[in-house]
């Protein structure tokens, strides 16, 4: 008897009071609710829940209906110009031949050569630009044009230090350079 009395005193006195004693009374507290929730709630469906998977796939366009696809198999239209404007080949390469310069052009001459080329949103971006900051000196090749859709081309015009990439658009007809953007090689 003596002994179940030192036990009981040990672990009242002692390891009930400790971090340890605490951790294991609160973890015999939550097993203990776990278990008569289990034993109150008897046995379930093991189908319900989140083990219930669908037979088949989960569709939610209609298979036989096509591609739905934004890029289509078709080749992109060739674009459209208006009787006797520039082409998106002519633009390019007036475009370019601006934006390239020529040695002792001022800022606001390299803007002025532009600007007939350029779209106003282009205008805009280009309007705190240098001349003396344009990466490259010369057009090494062919520019290739790459049309996107009756109305807007792609440019990528190879240069000696690296590739210029224009942005053509052509809202009425009429080709503007929209964006434009440095590829160092």
């Amino acid at each position: 008897m003596m002994a179940v009395r030192r036990a009981l005193e040990f672990l009242l006195t002692r390891v009930l009071r400790s971090r340890l004693g605490i951790a294991i009374a609160l973890a015999v507290v939550v097993f203990g609710i776990i278990g008569a929730a289990r034993l109150v709630a008897g046995s379930g469906d093991p189908a319900l829940g989140l083990s219930n998977r669908p037979s088949q796939p989960i569709t939610t366009v209609e298979p036989d209906a096509g591609d739905d696809g934004v890029i289509g198999s078709d080749t992109p239209a060739s674009p459209t110009t208006r009787p006797g404007a520039r082409t998106p080949e002519q633009t390019a390469d007036r475009f370019v031949a601006a934006w390239l310069g020529r040695p002792g052009m001022t800022a606001e001459q390299w803007h002025e050569g532009m600007r007939p080329l350029s779209t106003p949103n282009l205008v805009a971006k280009l309007a705190g630009a240098d001349p003396a900051g344009v990466p490259a000196g010369q057009v090494t090749e062919k520019a290739t044009l790459l049309p996107r859709t009756e109305s807007f081309v792609e440019a990528l015009v190879p240069l000696d230090t690296g590739r210029l990439r224009l942005e053509l658009v052509a809202p009425d007809g009429q080709w503007f350079v929209d964006a434009v953007d440095w590829e160092q090689g």
